[in-house]
């Protein structure tokens, strides 16, 4: 789906929302979300509403117990159960057309603009229904990236950048509580990220960049069988030469790019984050940036995907 036109046509009730909904989260037939039993039956009087009547011995992922299926006359489920989907109220369609708002701005869009697009200004509607479906979804867009990069003989970068505030635009009191420059004692969330070079990212929000941290996301995120792992001068890379092919850059220096070594990939989604952040969004809270840099890794390692929209359709329910 390229246009809004185009969405609308081919998503105008909740029925067609449904019918997409079961193509994605089971392409090969529907199975029980509990004990993803394939053998389920169909329930005529309730559309896309199946029972499951399976004996096997299962976790339930809801209450954390030992369950069977075929207890009081089988386990029914609906096509959005076990998804973020489950038990709302609001309609599929406005879900779908959120989320296909989201997808399609590549720097963001705001909860308050989504809903001054659909409803408008004054329409009545509760705003804090459409920011709730944006964080829902930004939840959902979590874990895209599996294998650890580098694993296919690639080159990738990692790099840190810090996420807040101009000094200078702060209140005289924070001015003073926050001192520092650069990004120690300067009130800001610090976040590691590591992308292979016409590949994927992988970025996430940490407590501070000590060397363990960053140390033990770079062990997670990157495979030693990446072609190069380039790096800026920070200390906490140092033990990589071993298990890694691992070059620098010392920025300190003015260095930025020795042969093929250098973080311009990293630093240019650093770059995108920000003002997306800046321009759309304007302030993000340390709580909520996790969810944050959900989307934009996800829209980011989706964006030479035509099927983007259907793509976050089969993450929702994992």
């Amino acid at each position: 789906m390229k246009t809004l036109a185009e969405f609308d046509r081919l998503l105008p009730n909740d029925d067609a929302c449904k019918k997409l909904l079961v193509e994605m989260r089971w392409p090969d037939g529907v199975k029980c979300p509990r004990c993803g039993n394939a053998k389920v039956y169909a329930l005529k009087a309730r559309p896309f509403h199946w029972v499951c009547k399976s004996g096997a011995h299962t976790i339930d992922r809801e209450t954390g117990e030992f369950s069977v299926c075929a207890k009081n006359g089988g386990y029914r489920f609906s096509v959005i159960t076990h998804t973020i989907f489950q038990d709302t109220k609001i309609p599929l369609t406005l879900w779908f057309k959120t989320a296909y708002l989201m997808l399609t701005a590549k720097k963001g869009i705001s909860a308050l603009q989504i809903y001054r697009v659909i409803f408008g200004e004054g329409s009545g509607h509760d705003y804090r229904t459409i920011w709730f479906m944006c964080m829902r979804l930004r939840a959902a867009m979590q874990g895209d990236v599996i294998e650890p990069l580098g694993s296919k003989n690639e080159t990738v970068e990692v790099d840190e950048t810090y996420i807040g505030g101009k000094q200078e635009n702060r209140h005289w009191k924070d001015r003073q509580k926050y001192s520092g420059r650069g990004g120690a004692n300067t009130g800001k969330t610090a976040v590691i990220g590591a992308i292979a070079r016409k590949g994927n990212v992988v970025c996430k929000a940490i407590s501070g960049f000590g060397s363990l941290e960053q140390q033990e996301f770079v062990r997670k995120a990157v495979s030693t069988e990446a072609r190069l792992l380039a790096t800026d001068e920070s200390g906490a890379y140092r033990e990589f030469s071993g298990p890694y092919n691992h070059k620098t850059v010392n920025h300190s220096e003015k260095q930025y790019v020795v042969g093929t070594v250098h973080t311009n990939t990293i630093e240019s989604f650093w770059s995108l984050l920000k003002r997306g952040i800046i321009g759309s969004y304007h302030h993000v809270s340390d709580a909520y940036l996790p969810l944050y840099l959900n989307e934009f890794a996800f829209r980011f390692n989706n964006r030479k995907n035509p099927r983007m929209f259907e793509a976050l359709l089969q993450t929702v329910g994992n």
